[in-house]
């Protein structure tokens, strides 16, 4: 879709299509449903899967279209207005910086993605000779931005003691609260807080699924559940005390794994916002539609420079997934070597964070792919000696990698290293030549200005290069700031399409299901429910009853286990591996726990144990296209 003449588009957007009509997958919200572009993503190969990636990455920009469900999307007037409204309360903190505070906060791969942000405007303001007025909140604290601890995303009470410890002494906060499926209780709780103290906070919830799609269950130890918080929310809208900020962007193109076009709408979206109040304060100019149109159409062009270079990250996706010639990839991840990203800059926080997410995402192991900060980190994290204190599981420096990674890297192992043509090459180039002398797998994804080049002497290293070249930007104020945000962008993009990839082809995935994921927070154990009853055909109750069988085994069932509080059941489940397609095949098959364990471990993969469970003689054709009810959600 081109776009209108008043918006017209840098890219060609998918057609409006299944996902947007009414009846479509009807109990689950936008967050949840499946994708209809990729629900073969498990069939594909490495080049399809990429450009079925591509077209779920494109919806991000597309047009509310009135012949079908009337979603707000990202250009839709509404979102603008909403985004204008919060930008002129953004100014008042700017233009006042004394006891002020932005604040972004979130949980797992949103508040990574709060914490990447906060340290990019506390750049800019550094640049601009000015103080601080940026920070995060990440549920789990510092330790969740390297590694995956789900489950303090379900403590709102600990949410709202975090944003206190903050926020003390603070005369005006402007906080972000992110959640991409308006689901996460840590942010339902800040939000709250924020709400019965309208004379120091203005809240902003950010997500992707209409109010009326937020989460409904009962929050543990709260007394509200999201949608009554973002209810409130919409009320106090009305007198701009409060704001929503949920356009939709359609479903993931792995179902639910808001890591990837989530992250990065909400990247665009409040790096477009903040960005524009800080030129207007500078310029002291009105706020404008068509300022943030300029901006967020340069993150249109990030998304067509990216996959212009499809072939080359294809064929890093191939080697991720299918090689047996090398040490690949996903050599790394079969024989348990290990895959590390290592990233100049806050090319390194996008490193780090899309390794953390491989874990709760595909059932990884916390090394299986793993990133490291390579640069000045000074003033970075709320805690960083907190961070250090917790030992080699949470490392995640070049003093890290150096001295702990290097010496242990095997010929099975794999090095990607991603920088800019403006960091250092010389420091780059030594880190290669260290590396190249424990294995020969080494890949880059640097990114240039046009007119930048290579040193022949950096890129003879490397077997392949994914360079990519960046127009020059003819934007006075924001320019520079621009590039850096559209280089972290593709970068994301391009790892989130490379790791996602390796799994597929490593047969982690059923249809566009990442049915291995760890169940390690409320939100994953009721997705558990929803892939079992989708696959079986069962009822919600049969398919929960399996969920918890398996993950007690093997504990008998009992009647005080089944009444038990979700969290029991979470703190149980997230340390044990592979409980969503154990599960499934006792489901599929009326196999006891040990026999579904003894059949996964035997098949060649967990997409081979599946299929052939899903397919065996006897079994009724087309369970696994049945829909969960709305107790799934």
């Amino acid at each position: 879709m081109r776009g209108t003449k008043k918006y017209p588009h840098v890219i060609d957007t998918p057609d409006q299509g299944k996902w947007e009509l009414a009846g479509y997958e009807a109990a689950l919200p936008i967050t949840e449903k499946s994708n209809p572009i990729t629900r073969e993503l498990d069939k594909a190969d490495a080049a399809q899967i990429v450009q079925l990636l591509r077209d779920c990455d494109a919806e991000i920009f597309q047009e509310d279209d009135e012949a079908l469900v009337n979603y707000k999307r990202l250009y839709s007037e509404s979102v603008l207005k909403t985004m204008v409204d919060i930008i002129a309360k953004v100014q008042e903190v700017l233009k006042e910086p004394d006891n002020t505070l932005i604040v972004l906060s979130g949980g797992g791969a949103s508040g990574r993605m709060g914490f990447l942000m906060a340290v990019s405007f506390n750049i800019l303001l550094k640049g601009l000779g000015q103080l601080p007025q940026y920070t995060y909140i990440i549920a789990g604290g510092d330790r969740s931005l390297v590694a995956s601890l789900e489950g303090p995303e379900d403590n709102a009470l600990l949410g709202i003691e975090d944003l206190n410890k903050v926020c003390e002494g603070k005369k005006k906060v402007i906080f972000f609260g992110i959640s991409c499926g308006l689901s996460a209780p840590y942010v339902a709780g800040q939000l709250d807080f924020c709400m019965n103290n309208l004379d120091i906070y203005v809240p902003v919830l950010v997500g992707f699924n209409p109010v009326t799609m937020a989460r409904t269950d009962k929050i543990e130890g709260f007394h509200s559940t999201f949608r009554q918080v973002a209810e409130r929310m919409e009320k106090l809208q009305e007198t701009h005390q409060a704001f929503i900020l949920n356009p939709a962007v359609g479903p993931e193109g792995l179902t639910g794994s808001s890591r990837m076009k989530g992250g990065s709408a909400t990247k665009i979206l409040l790096e477009t916002l903040l960005l524009t109040a800080h030129k207007t304060v500078s310029k002291d100019s009105e706020i404008s539609e068509k300022c943030l149109l300029e901006i967020l159409r340069t993150y249109e062009r990030a998304h067509k420079v990216t996959y212009g270079q499809s072939k080359k990250i294809a064929a890093l996706v191939k080697q991720a997934g299918t090689s047996t010639i090398s040490a690949s990839l996903r050599r790394s991840l079969q024989k348990k070597a290990y895959v590390y990203l290592v990233g100049w800059h806050t090319l390194g926080i996008i490193a780090i964070m899309d390794g953390a997410e491989c874990i709760p995402t595909f059932g990884a192991d916390i090394n299986d792919v793993r990133g490291f900060l390579i640069g000045d980190r000074s003033e970075m994290f709320n805690r960083e000696a907190d961070l250090i204190a917790q030992g080699p599981k949470f490392a995640f420096s070049e003093e890290d990698f150096v001295k702990t990674i290097l010496p242990s890297l095997t010929e099975l192992d794999t090095v990607l290293f991603l920088f800019t043509v403006d960091d250092n090459l010389d420091e780059v180039e030594k880190l290669v030549v260290q590396v190249k002398e424990r294995t020969s797998n080494v890949q880059a994804l640097s990114h240039a200005t046009v007119g930048q080049y290579l040193p022949a002497s950096l890129k003879k290293l490397f077997p392949s290069i994914i360079s990519i070249m960046w127009p020059i930007l003819f934007l006075e104020y924001e320019g520079k700031f621009i590039q850096r945000f559209q280089r972290e962008l593709s970068t994301k993009w391009i790892l989130n399409t490379v790791s996602t990839g390796a799994h597929v082809l490593k047969g982690k995935i059923l249809r566009n299901y990442m049915v291995d994921l760890r169940v390690s927070n409320s939100k994953l154990f009721w997705r558990a429910v929803s892939i079992l009853q989708r696959f079986s055909g069962h009822p919600h109750a049969k398919c929960l009853e399996g969920l918890l069988q398996t993950i007690y085994d093997p504990e008998p069932l009992s009647d005080a286990l089944r009444t038990a509080p979700v969290s029991k059941h979470i703190a149980v489940a997230t340390d044990k591996s592979k409980v969503v397609p154990t599960a499934l095949l006792c489901l599929l098959r009326s196999w006891s726990v040990p026999e579904a364990r003894a059949r996964l471990d035997a098949a060649p993969s967990l997409r081979a144990a599946l299929d052939a469970a899903l397919n065996a003689p006897g079994r009724k054709r087309g369970a696994d296209k049945s829909e969960p009810d709305e107790q799934s959600t």
